[in-house]
């Protein structure tokens, strides 16, 4: 039977697809851009008449229609691995809920054990070998199919086919069912435009990045002010191996910037877990043998992001205490996104021959009363969570300058984290400093 044949054999509607799935099953949702779109909506047909579903997925991109049945909780819930402003309102209710894991280790926990009944994801159209890429969702793809009982994929023309290092794709033979589904367009990602502050904390970084750099830039906008900012500088020779392939990325490569000849491994080569962005994204990822897609597995091991010369990695922050405690994931309890690769970027950076990372985020936010707070506190607030250890922070950055505590004592680091806070917190913070016993008496007051 050749790739056709099969094809044709395993074609199913929607409905039919969405018929597999019982009361009980975990089913995996795809990832990013390839969550389901014509099975999402036939499943949300019946679900009201399943109990005890148990959805996983992560970065969703749009309102899913099986979240939007009555009574929603009594029937499933969704478990997230890294979630978008969407997730966070379905984990702010009882229908979602986020699972702590580095996101680097989704391949191996899926394949040591992982329970999947169902699979059901979007890819690009077959090619002549009977491959289905699974276009900007490498990630974890290949793990999740290796253990799932059933695959259903549901072909979007509008999905661009992506080149991969390894991985980025799964065979009509191992596909339970096709769904030739809507085509719809590739939802996009939008970008703030850069402030002041962005600008700022964007110009004290872009002047610690070498010609022959390789980067990473986290979600957010101060890290794609960043990329702006690169785009528009004298730097050259610039390499790409990332977690998140972003906008800012197509812009520093269009303006000639990137082209990976500096790079000890995948040489001439921009490396991504997964990407979202603009249309313009999309149309530099499709079919582009310069841009290739791998297992998160690969792009966040720290033993490989540690093999390439230079590397920078840029994120972002919540806040941050006194002790150097890096909070990226909530506020308070409350659930922001999640761990994600930022502290494996950390890490491999420092082990980067001249390697340096990047927290940053500007020195105060406006509470929910208006007042002016600070993201430089004396200790995290109850409930945030700690994604880097104050043991294996590098850089911290905000438009009041920028520092590197890496074995800094508590009292130094405390002084230097102060000098960067807002001046109208500086005074406050060093009593709270007093107070905790990291502030030595022969410490600078200004």
């Amino acid at each position: 039977m050749n790739y056709n044949e099969m094809y044709q054999k395993k074609l199913a509607t929607a409905q039919q697809a969405a018929a597999v799935v019982k009361s009980g099953d975990w089913v995996d949702y795809g990832w990013c851009l390839t969550t389901p779109i014509a099975v999402d909506k036939a499943l949300a047909a019946r679900v009201g008449d399943l109990y005890d579903l148990k959805f996983r997925g992560g970065v969703l991109m749009a309102q899913k229609e099986i979240f939007k049945i009555d009574n929603c909780a009594d029937h499933l819930c969704w478990n997230s691995w890294h979630s978008s402003g969407l997730e966070r309102k379905l984990c702010a209710t009882d229908v979602g809920f986020y699972s702590p894991l580095r996101y680097s280790e989704l391949p191996r926990w899926y394949r040591d054990g992982c329970h999947v009944d169902v699979a059901i994801f979007q890819v690009a159209p077959m090619d002549e070998n009977g491959n289905f890429s699974f276009g900007p969702s490498n990630s974890h793809s290949r793990a999740v199919c290796d253990v799932a009982k059933i695959i259903i994929v549901e072909v979007n023309t509008n999905l661009p086919r992506c080149e991969s290092i390894e991985q980025g794709s799964i065979n009509i033979s191992e596909v339970t069912m096709v769904v030739e589904g809507e085509n719809p367009a590739m939802p996009m990602l939008p970008v703030g435009a850069a402030n002041e502050v962005d600008e700022a904390v964007a110009r004290l970084i872009v002047d610690e990045i070498p010609n022959g750099a390789c980067l990473q830039l986290g979600i957010g906008g101060m890290p794609n002010t960043v990329g702006s900012m690169i785009a528009q500088s004298d730097l050259k020779d610039l390499a790409v191996h990332t977690e998140m392939y972003v906008d800012a990325f197509v812009d520093i490569y269009n303006a000639g910037k990137i082209n990976g000849s500096q790079k000890s491994i995948n040489k001439g080569k921009e490396v991504y877990a997964f990407a979202a962005g603009s249309e313009k994204l999309y149309k530099h990822i499709a079919n582009n043998p310069n841009v290739c897609s791998a297992p998160v597995d690969y792009t966040n091991d720290v033993r490989v992001i540690s093999q390439i010369d230079n590397f920078i990695s840029i994120n972002n922050a919540v806040d941050i205490d006194l002790f150097g405690q890096v909070n990226s994931e909530s506020a308070g309890p409350k659930h922001i996104s999640g761990a994600g690769g930022q502290l494996d970027f950390v890490l491999g950076a420092y082990l980067s021959k001249g390697g340096k990372s990047f927290i940053c985020f500007s020195s105060t936010f406006s509470g929910k009363d208006g007042q002016l707070q600070s993201r430089i506190r004396p200790t995290l607030s109850n409930g945030s969570v700690v994604t880097d250890t104050r043991t294996n922070v590098h850089y911290l950055v905000t438009e009041y300058g920028k520092i590197c505590v890496k074995g800094m004592s508590t009292w130094e680091r405390a002084e230097a984290m102060i000098s960067i806070a807002h001046p109208q917190f500086r005074d406050e913070l060093i009593a709270d400093a007093e107070k905790l016993g990291i502030w030595r008496r022969s410490n600078k007051r200004t």
